[in-house]
C-alpha cells in the first residue's frame, strides 16, 4: 500500500487509486441518496446560528458589543466565505467521495503531515460544535419549560461560570448522550430522522418568518450598525460556525449510493438553501424586538413573547430543541467518520475503525458523544463557539489551497464538479478564512495551539511510524504475516 518515492516523508501523499479500492470495503453501508445528502447538510447548517447564535451576536456580551441588526452582514460576510470553500469542497467530493472530507483531501493534495494536522483539529473541533449545539438546545427547553411555569434548579441548568450557582448544564448533557444513541444506530436510520426533522426544521423557520414578518418595527433596525463595523466582523467569526454543515456532511461521502455524483450537488444545495433562510431570519429577528432586550439565549422564542405571543415563543421553543437535534447528529456524524478514516489509515490505532453488523464504528461514536457531553456540560456557549469556528477555518484554508495545487499537479484527474474561476475563487476562500481567524480572541488561539502541539507529539510518536503509507509499519507487517501464513496453511492443506 505504501509508495516507495517518499514513503517515510512526512508529506507523503495518498494516491487517490488506493483511496477507491479502501471504498469498496470500508465496512460502511451505502444507503444516502441526494435528497437525504442534502438534508444533512441543511440540518448540519440551520439550527442553533438562526435559534441561539443570531440572538448572541445580535445582543453582544460583556466581551463583545452587540452588533444589532447588522448580525444580517455578518451571515453574510460568513456566507461568502463559506461558499468559496464549499465549491473546493464540491470539487473534492467529486474525485474523493470517501469519510475523511477535509482530512482526505489535504492527506491527498498536500501530505500525511497536513492531513494528520486537519484530521487532528477536526477531531476536537467536531465535538466542540456538538457541544455548542447542545447548549443552545438548552437554553431554548429551558425557554419552554419557563413557559410552562417550571423552572430547572439553577445547579442543574447552568455552567459554573455563570456565577449564579451552576454545577452542569444537565439537559445538554442527555441531549449530546441522545444524539449518540440516534447515530449509533446506522446511517440508515439516521438519515431517515434527518429528512423527517430538516423538514420539521425548514417548516419552523418559513413560520417564524412569515409570522415574524406581521410584527416588524422598522425603528427597531435604526441604526442598522450601532457599534461601527468591527464587531461585525468579530461577529462573522463567530457565526461563521452556522454556515458550514456540509463539511461535516462531506465525511458521509462513502455512505452515499453515488458519492461522485450526489456529494457536488448536495454540499451547494444545502449551503444555497442555508443563506436564504438565514438573511430572512436575522431581519425578522432583529425587526420585531430591539437586539438590546432580545435573549441571547433563545432569541426567537423572546422577539415572540416581546410582541405579545407567548404561546408562539413556546411552540419555537419545543420545535427548535427538535430540529436543532439535526446539527448535532450531521457533526457528531463527521467526528466518527474523520476518526474512523484516520484509524483505517493508521495514523491513529485500528481499534477505533472497528464496525458492527450496521456499519456503524461504535466506539468512536460513543466516546465522542460522552466528550462532547462532558464539553457542553461546563463549558460556556461562546468560548466553545470560537474554538470550533478557528478550527474549521483552519480546515477550509487547507482545502482551498488543496483544490488549487492539486488542480494543476493532476489535471487529469476525473472531476464530476470543477470550481469556476480557478484559481480566484479558493484563493477568496484562503484569504476570507484567515481573516477571519484573526479576528478571534487570543485564548481560542492559545487553546487550539496547545491542542495542535499535542496532536504533533502524537502524530511522531504514533502515527507516522504506524501509517499505512509507511513501508515499515507494524500494521502491515502484521498483515503480510497473516496473509503468509494463511498460505502456507494453504498450501499444507
Amino acid at each position: 500500500m505504501a509508495s516507495n518515492d517518499g514513503s517515510r516523508s512526512v508529506l507523503r501523499k495518498k494516491p487517490i487509486v488506493e483511496i477507491e479500492d479502501e471504498v469498496g470495503g470500508s465496512g460502511l453501508f451505502k444507503s444516502l441518496g441526494l435528497w437525504q445528502l442534502t438534508a444533512i447538510g441543511v440540518g448540519g447548517i440551520i439550527g442553533v446560528g438562526i435559534f441561539s447564535l443570531a440572538g448572541l451576536v445580535a445582543h453582544g456580551d460583556d466581551a463583545n458589543p452587540g452588533v444589532g441588526p447588522a448580525v444580517l452582514f455578518s451571515f453574510l460576510i460568513a456566507g461568502l466565505a463559506s461558499a468559496a470553500a464549499a465549491l473546493s469542497y464540491a470539487e473534492f467530493a467529486g474525485m474523493v467521495p470517501r469519510a475523511g472530507s477535509a482530512y482526505t483531501y489535504g492527506y491527498v493534495a498536500l501530505g500525511e503531515i497536513v492531513g494528520w494536522f486537519i484530521g487532528w483539529d477536526l477531531l476536537l473541533e467536531y465535538v466542540a460544535i456538538v457541544a455548542v449545539v447542545a447548549i443552545g438546545i438548552s437554553g431554548y427547553f429551558d425557554a419552554f419549560l419557563s413557559g410552562l411555569g417550571v423552572h430547572l434548579p439553577t445547579w442543574m441548568a447552568s455552567t459554573p461560570d455563570e456565577g449564579q450557582g451552576g454545577i452542569v448544564n444537565l439537559p445538554a448533557v442527555v441531549v449530546c448522550l441522545l444524539v449518540t444513541f440516534i447515530l449509533s444506530r446506522g446511517s440508515k436510520a439516521f438519515g431517515r430522522f434527518e429528512i423527517v426533522a430538516v423538514g420539521l426544521k425548514v417548516l419552523l423557520v418559513l413560520f417564524i418568518i412569515g409570522l415574524g414578518l406581521f410584527h416588524l418595527d422598522t425603528q427597531n433596525w435604526s441604526p442598522f450598525v450601532p457599534n461601527g463595523f468591527g464587531p461585525v466582523f468579530t461577529g462573522a467569526a463567530t457565526v461563521f460556525f452556522a454556515v458550514f454543515g456540509y463539511d461535516a456532511m462531506s465525511t458521509a461521502a462513502e455512505e452515499s449510493v453515488d458519492g461522485k455524483k450526489h456529494m457536488p450537488k448536495a454540499i451547494i444545495l444545502s449551503l444555497v438553501i442555508a443563506m436564504v433562510l438565514y438573511v430572512l431570519a436575522t431581519l425578522v429577528l432583529t425587526g420585531m424586538q430591539d437586539y438590546r432586550d432580545i435573549d441571547p439565549a433563545a432569541g426567537f422564542a423572546s422577539a415572540f413573547q416581546s410582541v405579545g405571543l407567548p404561546v408562539v415563543a413556546t411552540v419555537i421553543s419545543v420545535f427548535a430543541v427538535i430540529s436543532i437535534l439535526t446539527v448535532m447528529l450531521t457533526f457528531l456524524l463527521g467526528v466518527t467518520r474523520v476518526w474512523f478514516s484516520m484509524s483505517r489509515d493508521g495514523l491513529l490505532p485500528g481499534w477505533f475503525a472497528r464496525t458492527d453488523r450496521r456499519g456503524v464504528p461504535q466506539r468512536v461514536t460513543w466516546i465522542a458523544g460522552v466528550a462532547s457531553a462532558l464539553l457542553a456540560g461546563v463549558f460556556p456557549i461562546r468560548e466553545v463557539a470560537d474554538l470550533t469556528n478557528i478550527g474549521i477555518l483552519a480546515a477550509f484554508v487547507v482545502v482551498c489551497v488543496a483544490v488549487i495545487v492539486f488542480r494543476y499537479r493532476k489535471p487529469e484527474a476525473p472531476r464530476t464538479f470543477r470550481l469556476p474561476f480557478m484559481p480566484v475563487v479558493p484563493a477568496f476562500g484562503v484569504v476570507a478564512s484567515g481573516f477571519l481567524i484573526s479576528q478571534l480572541h487570543w485564548e481560542t488561539w492559545l487553546r487550539f495551539v496547545v491542542w495542535l502541539a499535542v496532536g504533533l507529539a502524537l502524530y511522531f510518536g504514533y502515527g507516522r511510524r504506524h501509517s499505512l503509507m509507511n513501508p515499515d509499519s507494524p500494521r502491515l507487517k502484521s498483515a503480510r504475516e497473516a496473509a503468509r501464513d494463511g498460505g502456507d496453511a494453504t498450501r499444507a492443506s
